[in-house]
């Protein structure tokens, strides 16, 4: 059985602060797979997986280099594939190495090669989030929504809904920790 589980943070410290649980959780071999519109908080939530690692260094976007890694409890290897322009250039990279090593990957725009993930992978997808969004069971899944703008709504700065999952096998119990750490905090503007 897999689960799902989104939770709504209000600014970037709550979000580096949700990424820093899942780094202190993180076990050899984790694969986090992100996606979300342009300025989502990608790059913060891996800051946060980051310090919950104990890196060294503060993680930035590697847009540019495709790859930066830092040294910690684990290595964390921070990708980003928003750049390439077909999911065979990650292949070239050498992506399948880092996927199977003991380290932890973090791998922003994942969408763009998704067929060459492994299933044991957790999907984390970041949207901004409204007045109106909560956290969700652990079961549940958030309502589509009709608007596809990527602009951060004026009248909610900082909100974002982040939805792990769905997850099963080694992932679950991260998600039952989240929830149980996230569950009772409220989400007002």
């Amino acid at each position: 059985m897999s689960s799902t589980l989104t939770i709504i943070t209000r600014s970037p410290e709550d979000t580096r602060r949700l990424g820093h649980v899942i780094g202190e959780q993180a076990q050899p071999g984790d694969i986090y797979l992100l996606t979300g519109p342009l300025g989502a908080g990608k790059t913060c939530l891996t800051q946060g997986i980051g310090q919950g690692l104990a890196v060294a260094g503060h993680p930035r976007s590697p847009t540019f280099v495709l790859m930066n890694r830092y040294r910690g409890r684990l290595t964390l290897h921070h990708m980003d594939l928003y750049r390439i322009g077909s999911p065979l250039e990650a292949w070239d990279l050498g992506l399948d190495e880092y996927l199977e090593g003991d380290g932890v990957c973090v791998i922003e725009w994942a969408d763009q090669a998704e067929e060459f993930f492994p299933e044991d992978s957790l999907w984390i997808g970041l949207d901004y989030a409204g007045e109106g969004d909560s956290i969700t069971e652990l079961e549940g899944y958030p309502q589509d929504s009709d608007d596809d703008s990527e602009a951060e709504p004026e009248e909610y700065p900082g909100l974002r809904s982040i939805t792990l999952g769905p997850a099963s096998g080694r992932y679950a119990p991260l998600l039952r920790e989240l929830a149980r750490i996230f569950r009772d905090e409220e989400v007002s503007p």
